[in-house]
């Protein structure tokens, strides 16, 4: 990884251009773990140190707790951290059979007889997430990072097929929901099945409309064509226009704030976040919009010694 010197806390001379902007604020602000990431992805950084500070959440029963997912406080291990930690893995190449094991053991231990997994509101108790109902939201992710990184285990079979039949059987175009089912959709083993399911759900999208097609400039909010189709090869990609998706782009460049991150996606009806959980969340979204504007050609990554620059 290339050297990277002391980040100053006074503004007086703020970087230039969306990398650097970007950077100061993860050096200034992000956990570890996000500024290992950022380190991966855009310096040139070993997936080792990733793993390292992952490894900092992972809890006895194979899963991960203790605020991995910045809204779900307290140490439990909980799906939502668990699907953070696949993605985290994910992106730097190292979720395999071996690491998947034990969070499919822990996994299976909190599904339901159909495989699903509970998405569990905010707490702090210290709860678990075992006896609760399941939800395509919270399995989807999952389910599909597994099969994107060919990992096998008895729950998978289960918890594919309840993807399947709720992705399948979907009525409404929910937000939460078409992202999650694109998730699984990308990923999923049959592909001819999961085309078909994800050309019916592009419909229900272009029906029901929870997507802004039109945003203008700056930020609006609402749900954007790259948060489905967060890389060009996604099953969603064909469901917006080559217009929509670079207006879409557009909006995602231009959301970066005066700081040098970008703001933090709430879903209707969810609780604000305490400060120092928006202050996470907002380094995970930084990371994770560099990620799709670069996916997207719109943000070159330079060679070693020579500046990041934008793409027109």
């Amino acid at each position: 990884m290339a050297d990277i010197a002391a980040v100053p806390l006074t503004p007086a001379s703020p970087p230039r251009g969306t990398l650097a902007r970007a950077e100061r604020f993860v050096w200034l602000t992000a956990r570890v773990l996000e500024q290992r990431l950022f380190a991966h992805h855009f310096r040139d950084g070993a997936p080792g140190p990733v793993e390292t500070a992952l490894e900092a959440y992972r809890n006895d029963d194979g899963g991960y707790g203790h605020g991995l997912e910045p809204a779900l406080r307290g140490p439990a291990s909980l799906p939502a951290h668990t699907a953070r930690a696949l993605y985290v893995l994910d992106a730097v190449g190292r979720c395999d059979a071996r690491r998947a094991e034990d969070v499919c053991r822990y996994l299976t231990s909190v599904s339901t007889a159909e495989g699903a997994l509970p998405t569990v509101a905010t707490r702090a108790d210290g709860g678990g997430a075992a006896g609760l109902p399941g939800s395509l939201s919270a399995t989807a992710p999952v389910v599909g990072l597994l099969h994107r990184n060919e990992v096998w285990h008895p729950w998978l079979f289960r918890a594919t097929d309840f993807c399947r039949q709720a992705v399948e059987s979907l009525e409404a175009a929910r937000p939460g929901d078409v992202e999650a089912a694109v998730l699984f959709l990308d990923h999923a083993p049959d592909r001819r099945r999961a085309e078909a399911a994800a050309e019916r759900l592009g419909r229900l999208v272009r029906r029901d409309r929870p997507v802004v097609l039109d945003p203008g400039s700056g930020h609006t909010p609402g749900t954007f064509p790259h948060e489905y189709a967060r890389t060009p090869d996604s099953l969603a990609r064909a469901w917006f226009t080559d217009a929509e998706m670079e207006r879409s782009l557009d909006a995602l460049a231009a959301a970066q704030q005066d700081d040098g991150g970008w703001p933090v996606r709430r879903l209707p009806g969810a609780r604000d976040l305490v400060p120092g959980a928006l202050l996470e969340s907002r380094s995970i979204a930084t990371v994770e919009a560099l990620r799709i504007l670069t996916a997207y050609g719109r943000l070159v990554r330079a060679h070693p010694g020579e500046a990041p620059r934008t793409s027109a």
